[in-house]
Formats: C-alpha cells, structure tokens, sequence
C-alpha cells in the first residue's frame, strides 16, 4: 500500500489496537477455579485457527481499506463513496483489534515458516483449494477473493461509473472470501471475543454483499461469475 495510503488509516487503526488488547485480556484467561483462584491465562499457539484467522484477516482487511480509499478518489457518487468509508472505518477497526490479539499473545504478525495464508483452514476456502499454493505467482493476490496488482492498477486508473462498477465487482469478490474465512474462525476458534468478531463479520458482509448487487444492478453490470 502506498505511504499516503498508509497514513490515512494508520490512526483508525491504532485505537483499535488499545480497544483489543482489553478485550483479549479478559478472552483469554480462563475461568476461576473451584478455590476462588484464578488459572493461568491461556493464549492461542501460533499454528492455532485463532492466531492464523488473526493474521491472514489482518491482511485481508488491508486490501478492504486500500480499495475503499482508492474508490473515494476515482469518483462522485455519495453511495459508492459513503460505503467505501464505511467499510473502510470498519475494516480497519477490525484489523486493529486483530493486530492486538497477536500482540497480546506474543505471536508473529506474519506467519511462520512452513505456514502458509489459510494453513488453519483445513481443505478448501470458497471453493478454492488452498493447497500448494506457497511460492506460486498470483500476481500479488495473496488469498482467495484478494485483487491482484493488475487489478488494482486498474481501481487505480478508473474514474466515473468504471470505477463504481470495478470497485463493487472487486469487493464483492473480496466479501465472499472474507464471510468464508470468518465462518472458519467462527468455527474452530476458541476465544469466545475472536468468535464474536468472527460472526460479525460474517453477518455485516453478507449484508453489504446485497447491497453491493443492488448498486451493480442499478448500472448495468453484475458479480464477476
């Protein structure tokens, strides 16, 4: 992501940060014993689903809020500007408290050797077979439902109703992939705060995924197949 890009969600982000880090210090520690005692606090193993869908949606949202902000400058419309700056604020919120879960827990921000993105999510993810996929030229793409640098390039270049109808095409395709994965950590992960998030995620992107065919439909185009 370029500087400027950089600079203008780092201080959504960084609040966001303090905000998780209360969160996971209550998430984490386990309940009090029969004596009155509390038990050491338990956090998630780096290989664990909680400490992947930490990371890989970290990355992710950071794709989200780049989009947004590109969209915003490539045209005029208040509807397509509006939900650009919402799924902006709030991706990068989410990718703050994500950051500080790994940070709480004392894990890398990026993965360990051997893991690869999706490595916590057993099989496929949104019909797309993770396997193999370390070391592979998916022209910057690192995840399913992520742009690729082309395509970026091109978010970049459009203006007008082309870059309304690539954005919404491109983040739809982006949702999809990201309900995906947060159905997984709904699944497998075991901090009940992370879970919660997990779920949310879910149940706002499929909302916005309607509104974004709606706002495809209204000029003329459709979900990329």
């Amino acid at each position: 992501m370029s500087p400027a890009l950089d600079r203008r969600t780092r201080w959504v982000a960084g609040s966001a940060v303090a905000l998780a880090l209360l969160f996971a210090g209550a998430a984490t520690v386990a309940s009090a014993r029969g004596d009155g005692a509390q038990a050491a606090p338990r956090t998630p193993s780096s290989a664990s689903a909680d400490a992947g869908f930490a990371r890989d949606m970290a990355v992710h949202h950071q794709q989200a809020v780049e989009m947004s902000f590109i969209v915003r400058d490539g045209t005029r419309d208040e509807d397509v500007r509006r939900l650009a700056y919402d799924i902006a604020n709030t991706q990068a919120n989410q990718r703050g408290m994500l950051l500080g879960w790994l940070d709480l827990w004392e894990l890398p921000k990026t993965a360990p050797d051997g893991q690869g993105p999706m490595s916590w999510m057993p099989g496929t993810h949104g019909g797309h077979d993770m396997r193999g996929m370390e070391g592979m030229d998916h022209d910057g793409a690192l995840m399913p439902g992520m742009a690729t640098r082309t395509e970026l390039g091109r978010l970049r270049e459009a203006r007008g109703k082309r870059a309304e109808i690539l954005f919404l095409q491109l983040m739809t395709d982006h949702h999809k992939a990201g309900v995906d994965m947060a159905r997984g950590c709904a699944r497998q992960c075991t901090v009940p705060a992370e879970k919660r998030l997990a779920q949310g995620m879910v149940d706002a992107q499929r909302s916005e995924l309607g509104l974004m065919a709606d706002m495809l439909a209204a000029r003329g185009a459709a979900p990329r197949p």
